[in-house]
């Protein structure tokens, strides 16, 4: 039987208490659009961002421990999905009555502020990329938006909502 080792090398306490730092920050910010732009009060959203962050952190830990090399975004789905199942009972109850007081776009919002400072910072390496590039990444996004609009329109369908 092959031992499992761990990838201890990679997994350092500084970088844990990053991420916990970076996620604690995004926690606040998105509790805060959460309040004042989509009206859910702070006090019953922080809850539902707690399990946000643990999901999260825990997804990240994984990433690094397990040596496989499989992206952090793979184990945080999985977490998410197996402790939202409905076999799961009073957790799935919970996940789901929490998470509901957080709007998507609270933290979209959030995570697309985030993403446009880490282009901003790396604006060089952007333009090396080129003309080619920047069509590139336009019909990626041009095709992921009308993917979701067709897949949510069909489904919104065959559901009878419209």
């Amino acid at each position: 039987m092959a031992k499992m080792t761990i990838k201890k090398e990679h997994l350092k306490m500084t970088s844990v208490l990053d991420w916990l730092l970076m996620l604690l920050i995004f926690g606040v910010l998105t509790l805060i659009i959460n309040t004042f732009s989509y009206k859910n009060p702070i006090i019953e959203s922080i809850p539902g961002m707690l399990v946000l962050i643990a999901i999260t952190f825990v997804g990240m830990l994984l990433a690094k421990l397990i040596p496989l090399k499989v992206p952090a975004i793979i184990y945080i789905s999985l977490i998410a999905l197996v402790i939202s199942l409905p076999v799961c009972g009073a957790v799935s109850e919970f996940v789901y009555t929490s998470t509901s007081k957080i709007s998507t776009l609270a933290l979209c919002t959030v995570i697309l502020a985030y993403s446009g400072v880490a282009i901003g910072k790396s604006w060089a390496e952007f333009k090396k990329m080129g003309w080619r590039g920047i069509v590139v990444t336009l019909c990626v996004i041009l095709g992921t938006f009308l993917g979701s609009a067709l897949i949510a329109q069909f489904v919104l369908k065959m559901q009878g909502i419209i």
